[in-house]
């Protein structure tokens, strides 16, 4: 989707029905320097808002999705694009999210060998060595459980018995058994516990 041109879009139907920046953002209950950003491409209305933005506008989602009137005839076709470009764009987020979540495990993973030689090396034996160890672990437990968050928010776990796609809630993804990121899970269609490999592309 490009931003600005639905940005230019949302400014050029609001003038085209008689409202300032102030008025629109009144009748949908939002600031103005959101209906701002809007119109100047650098964000998107959110879903919830999206439906009584178009009856404000007089355009259908569909319009406004596409940053132009729709006529009937290339409806269709405009459809398509839209949806090839959404979900091009959500699997270009989906890449991006999953790079992360490697990213911040392996710089994890560096942290606590290089803090744990530290510690076994260069603090003398004792109490204060104990109680370095036990900070560094709690340390890098923290962006361990963001990782998970991230690897949880993309894709889901595919099972391993019938193949249905399984997206299970944090609270189960994080008490599941896990061999990097397949994870034993529970599968809702099958009834049946096994584990299940993680796959990107929904």
């Amino acid at each position: 989707m490009d931003q600005i041109k639905i940005g230019k879009f949302i400014a050029e139907r609001r003038r085209a029905v008689g409202l300032t920046q102030a008025q629109l953002a009144e009748k949908l209950n939002i600031t103005d320097r959101a209906v701002s950003k809007w119109e100047t491409g650098r964000a998107m209305p959110d879903s919830s808002l999206m439906l009584d933005l178009c009856g404000v506008l007089k355009i259908t989602v569909n319009d406004l999705l596409n940053g132009e009137e729709i006529n009937m005839e290339n409806n269709n076709q405009k459809n398509e694009e839209l949806l090839l470009a959404m979900a091009k764009e959500l699997e270009q987020k989906n890449k991006t999210i999953w790079t992360t979540m490697w990213a911040i495990m392996i710089v994890s993973m560096i942290a606590l060998f290089a803090g744990l030689f530290v510690a076994a090396f260069l603090i003398p034996e004792g109490p204060w060595q104990l109680v370095a160890i036990l900070c560094i672990c709690v340390v890098f437990l923290i962006p361990c459980f963001y990782a998970l968050k991230l690897e949880v928010s993309v894709g889901a776990y595919k099972c391993k018995n019938c193949g249905n796609e399984i997206v299970p809630t944090y609270k189960e993804a994080l008490n599941a058994m896990h061999r990097g990121t397949t994870r034993y899970l529970k599968c809702p269609k099958c009834n049946q516990r096994t584990w299940c490999k993680k796959v990107i592309k929904r």
